[in-house]
């Protein structure tokens, strides 16, 4: 089966698309675009960051209650942007768990706080614990552990299925990434404004009610991933049982917001049948 509503992505404003579908069974539903170019992921660098963390985590060199970022913060409130640091400056906001305050900083004190548990760069303890078992040969993450991963199409279908059905990590762990942590907890999500609600996981952000949002209509609550300002978005919507990435080399703006939500819309409907 190949899914003619990817093509949709021949249509955008952007230099360089491209996109894939993969069921929960690994089983690649459709690609379009080139499946091995590399593009910058920007906060798509997250989700993977946190399932290094979360193997971590599984290997005892940390619990997600460990103190770590800010006084009063902890491992698993710098997985759920909950902290109190600001967006990308290594300053205290809020007490932590009071707002959901969306935090480069905070993913990049994670990063070295694993780096220091760990007696090992993050970024190497990401090739070696996710990267390298999966088979993403085309991504690395160098640089800040929230922006500064690049992939491909192929290396994030990986990804996705491996998150779907998870061989790296205990079921439970992957299913408290996709729970909402400190559950009515208000914030901004970036580029769609104040959420209340802002329900967020372990790394992963959760649809739940959010609107508007940059998934679609017909998007089941309980959808979760991440978008980045590169262009670019992993979402796995478990009530489909299915995985859509797309990535671009055009900053996200009005254009995604726009296409985005019709090209999830359009995947779910050809894929599930609706």
């Amino acid at each position: 089966m190949s899914l003619k509503s990817l093509a949709l992505i021949e249509s955008w404003p952007v230099p360089h698309a491209a996109a894939g579908v993969v069921r929960a069974d690994g089983t690649v539903l459709g690609v379009q675009g080139p499946a091995d170019r590399v593009f910058p992921l920007a906060s798509v660098t997250k989700p993977i960051a946190a399932y290094a963390v979360l193997v971590a985590y599984e290997e005892g060199a940390l619990e997600l209650d460990d103190p770590a970022g800010p006084d009063g913060s902890t491992v698993r409130h710098l997985l759920a942007h909950t902290s109190g640091l600001a967006y990308d400056e290594h300053r205290v906001s809020a007490r932590a768990g009071e707002r959901r305050l969306y935090s480069n900083a905070g993913f990049e004190q994670l990063g070295a706080y694993v780096a220091r548990v760990t007696e090992m760069p993050f970024a190497e303890y990401v090739r070696q614990a996710v990267l390298e078992p999966l088979g993403m040969t085309s991504t690395s993450l160098e640089g800040s552990p929230a922006r500064d991963g690049v992939s491909c199409v192929a290396d994030l279908l990986r990804f996705a299925a491996e998150v779907q059905a998870p061989r790296l990590l205990d079921p439970r762990t992957v299913a408290a990434a996709m729970t909402v942590q400190f559950p009515g907890v208000k914030g901004v999500l970036p580029g769609y404004g104040l959420q209340n609600p802002n329900d967020w996981g372990l790394g992963f952000e959760i649809r739940a009610a959010k609107s508007p949002h940059w998934t679609g209509a017909l998007s089941s609550p309980g959808t979760f991933g991440h978008f980045g300002q590169s262009g670019t978005f992993l979402w796995i919507d478990p009530g489909a049982g299915l995985a859509c990435t797309a990535l671009t080399d055009r900053a996200f703006g009005p254009w995604a917001t726009e296409a985005w939500p019709t090209l999830t819309d359009a995947v779910l409907a050809e894929a599930t049948g609706s």
